[in-house]
């Protein structure tokens, strides 16, 4: 099938990962200086991790609400100009590296001040309330910050999300509940800026939309009748994936399992509306864990391990039914699912994923070399779930890397493709990116850690781990030099 999409270079780089002065990355100025350095070196399109506001273990995928920004992206220093802050309280707000247990204790109280001095009264903030983007959000946060624990654990009519006990909630904590509202008013004022920015540039963004939802959320608050859960509104049954090249065991990853009959009964309004809401704020939209639209892997919510999952029918294409995904939606279809998965690829046009690092096995047939690849599907180097190239080559032995580089080197000759690997592999990441701009994948992805040849200290997250994940930072934006060498290979490539 032909790709909808235009032939072009990308680069994978989280909002928390760019250079600042405020202990993470911003989607306000840290966001533009890295949009314009890809701009400059022709790269097209520019994907990022889910955006929204992380709960427990700071992982993009464990959001609050999938619905929400994470505050920690928001500017300060447009809060500042906004006279939101003061020079002093961004002096104090000053750090280099992502410490997520000061930014909790910091970030939120800095932006507390700001809400201070903020007129919530102005009709701009007043329509975005009325619109109800961040309806459920707000009243969740609000009840976590009044009740804590999970939502299980709040009282019966609030925990049953019941109506009038949400607009007494409303009333008596407005203020509170105004504050939820004021962050994510911010963070979509500065996100427009920024697709705006991006768009004078020429830069798509694509965005990134989990398949499956957090337990303690907006969502699964929301919406019970469409998970699984018990009559207690705690998980009964729990998504997980079999084994496969990233867990040898398998993985229990304990997101509430979907209902898709009754999503379906509801003609899928719900997730369609994530999707769509989704497709509104980024030019593309990744969705993760493509396979379990075709089949999940589910386990009994008490279960340790991976093991004793069974296989439930997913919604198939029923669930794009309606909307326009041409070239608009691209899809993570890795894992051990991927026979159901492919055809569903075929029959929606949806471009699935490569990934060059699982190419090199020794199997003929690999889906992962670049030589079999047709134009309808994206390929990455590496991904933010695995090492880097550089972490994979360290970790080698004599004999693995040696079998290693002369299977690459085959690969390099069967596309045509010059590269020098060099005896001790200082050259196989740059081999790498070459094999990806050079094959006939319509994008080609780049990990910003791969373009800068970094080890596994930069990896952004190792599954089946719970710390030490998601806390790489750019110290720096990458080099002329080092942006200068990929704007020569995109041209040369053709992208």
């Amino acid at each position: 099938m032909t790709s909808k999409f235009k032939r072009g270079a990308g680069v994978l780089c989280h909002i928390s990962t760019l250079p600042g002065r405020y202990g993470v990355g911003s989607i306000g100025g840290d966001a533009c200086r890295f949009a314009k350095l890809l701009a400059k070196s022709k790269v097209k399109y520019w994907q990022m991790l889910p955006l929204a506001q992380t709960g427990y273990g700071d992982s993009p995928y464990e959001a609050v609400s999938t619905a929400s920004g994470n505050p920690y992206f928001i500017d300060l220093d447009l809060l500042y100009k906004d006279k939101l802050l003061t020079k002093e309280e961004l002096k104090a707000a000053r750090s280099d590296g992502i410490d997520y247990a000061d930014l909790y204790s910091t970030r939120y109280p800095l932006l507390r001040t700001a809400f201070s001095r903020f007129n919530f009264d102005g009709k701009n903030f007043r329509a975005f309330i009325k619109s109800g983007i961040s309806e459920d959000y707000a009243l969740f946060m609000t009840a976590k910050v009044v009740y804590g624990g999970t939502f299980a654990d709040w009282p019966e009519s609030i925990k049953r999300h019941q109506a009038d006990a949400l607009e007494e909630l409303r009333t008596e904590y407005h203020e509170e509940y105004l504050f939820w509202q004021f962050l994510q008013y911010e963070f979509q004022r500065q996100w427009t800026a920024l697709k705006k920015y991006c768009r004078s540039l020429g830069v798509k963004l694509i965005g990134d939309l989990p398949l499956l939802c957090a337990y303690d959320s907006a969502d699964v608050w929301a919406h019970p009748e469409l998970f699984k859960l018990d009559e207690d509104l705690r998980p009964a049954k729990v998504a997980g994936g079999p084994p496969d090249y990233f867990s040898e065991r398998g993985q229990r990853w304990g997101y509430p399992a979907y209902d898709w009959p009754a999503h379906e009964e509801q003609g899928f309004v719900w997730w369609k509306g994530r999707l769509q809401a989704a497709m509104q704020m980024f030019d593309i939209v990744r969705i993760g864990h493509f396979v379990g639209l075709d089949r999940c892997y589910e386990l009994p919510a008490d279960a340790e391990g991976a093991e004793g999952g069974v296989f439930t029918e997913g919604p198939g294409e029923r669930i794009f039914e309606g909307i326009n995904l041409a070239g608009r939606v691209i899809a993570e279809d890795l894992g051990a699912l991927r026979e159901g998965a492919e055809k569903l690829l075929e029959r929606t046009g949806i471009p699935g994923t490569k990934v060059l690092l699982f190419a090199f096995d020794g199997r003929e047939d690999n889906e992962f070399l670049p030589h079999l690849y047709k134009e309808n599907c994206v390929v990455y180097t590496s991904t933010h779930d695995s090492d880097t190239v550089s972490g994979r080559i360290d970790g080698m032995s004599a004999e693995e890397f040696i079998l290693f580089r002369s299977r690459l080197a085959a690969e390099l000759e069967a596309c045509n493709v010059l590269a020098r690997l060099g005896e001790e592999g200082e050259g196989i990441p740059e081999a790498f990116i070459r094999l990806a701009l050079a094959s006939k994948a319509s994008i080609a992805i780049i990990p910003v850690q791969d373009i800068l040849h970094l080890d596994s200290e930069a990896r952004m997250n190792l599954p089946g781990t719970a710390e030490g994940n998601w806390t790489f930072r750019l110290a720096k934006l990458p080099s002329s030099f080092t942006m200068g060498r990929l704007k020569k290979m995109i041209k040369i490539y053709r992208r």
